[in-house]
C-alpha cells in the first residue's frame, strides 16, 4: 500500500474513533446506508460488497430479542447488523438458487462451487458495557448471577452465533479500534486464511452519544490497481 493511501486510511480512522457515528445516510446506488467504517475500508485498499448499520430507521427502536442472550443489547445489535449485512452481500450471476449461506454457489458455468471463506471480525472500544456494568451491580448487593452472562461476558459469544447462523466458516477474531480490525481483515485475506471478512463494529450507549451504535461491512481484497493501492 502506498504512503498516501496509509495516510488516507489513518485519517479515516482516527475521524471514526474521535467523532461519535452520525445517523445513516441512504446510499444512492443501492439504497443501504453508507458507514463510517465502509470508507474506512476503501481509504485501506480493500472492497466493501455490502453494508448496514443500526440504527438504520425509526424502526429501530429497540434492540430485538436474541435467544440466549439477556439483559444487553450489545449482542441483539450486533447480530442484527450482521445479519442484515450478509443478506446484502451479492450473489454470484444473481441466481435465485444461489444461497451464499449454503456453502455452496453457481459458478461461471453453473456448477456448484464452495462458499467464500468469510472470517467475522468483531469491533468495540468498550465491548459489553451493560452486561459488565450489570454484573458489578449484582456482585455489590450480593445477588446471584445468572449463568448466561458468564457466556456473553466476552465478544466471541456473539460472533460464534453470527458464524453459525451465516454458516460463515473463516477465523473468529474481537478487537479494540477500526485500524486494528482492518489490520486483521487485510492479514486475513492476504494470507488467504479467509475469502472475505464480516466487520461489525459496536458501541452501546453512553453519556457523549445515548444512541446504541453499529456498523457492518462485507470486505474482500479491493483490486491491486485500485487508487491509493500498490499492486
Amino acid at each position: 500500500m502506498s504512503e498516501q493511501a496509509v495516510a488516507t486510511a489513518t485519517m479515516t480512522i482516527t475521524t471514526i474513533e474521535s467523532v461519535s457515528a452520525a445517523p445513516p445516510s441512504s446510499e444512492a446506488e443501492s439504497g443501504h446506508p453508507r458507514s463510517a467504517l465502509a470508507a474506512a475500508a476503501e481509504a485501506a485498499g480493500l472492497a466493501v460488497l455490502a453494508t448496514a448499520a443500526w440504527p438504520e430507521s425509526a424502526a429501530d427502536a429497540a434492540a430485538p430479542a436474541l435467544a440466549g442472550f439477556v439483559v444487553s443489547a450489545f449482542s441483539p445489535i450486533a447480530a442484527e447488523v450482521a445479519r442484515r449485512c450478509l443478506s446484502r452481500r451479492p450473489v454470484p450471476n444473481s441466481d435465485p438458487a444461489s444461497d451464499p449461506g449454503s456453502g455452496l454457489v453457481s459458478g461461471p458455468d453453473s456448477a456448484l462451487e464452495p462458499a467464500p471463506v468469510v472470517a467475522v471480525i468483531i469491533i468495540s472500544e468498550l465491548g459489553d458495557i451493560t452486561s459488565a456494568e450489570h454484573v458489578a451491580e449484582t456482585v455489590d448487593a450480593e445477588g446471584r448471577i445468572g449463568p448466561l452472562l458468564f457466556f456473553q461476558s466476552v465478544p466471541n459469544a456473539v460472533a460464534g452465533y453470527v458464524a453459525t447462523q451465516g454458516r460463515l466458516t473463516g477465523p473468529v477474531v474481537c478487537v479494540g479500534g477500526v485500524g486494528n480490525g482492518l489490520d486483521v481483515a487485510g492479514l486475513l485475506i492476504e494470507d488467504g486464511d479467509a475469502d472475505q471478512a464480516l466487520l461489525v463494529r459496536i458501541d452501546l450507549a453512553r453519556a457523549a452519544d445515548p444512541q446504541d451504535r453499529a456498523e457492518a461491512v462485507l470486505l474482500a481484497a479491493g483490486s491491486p490497481y485500485s487508487e491509493g493501492v500498490e499492486p
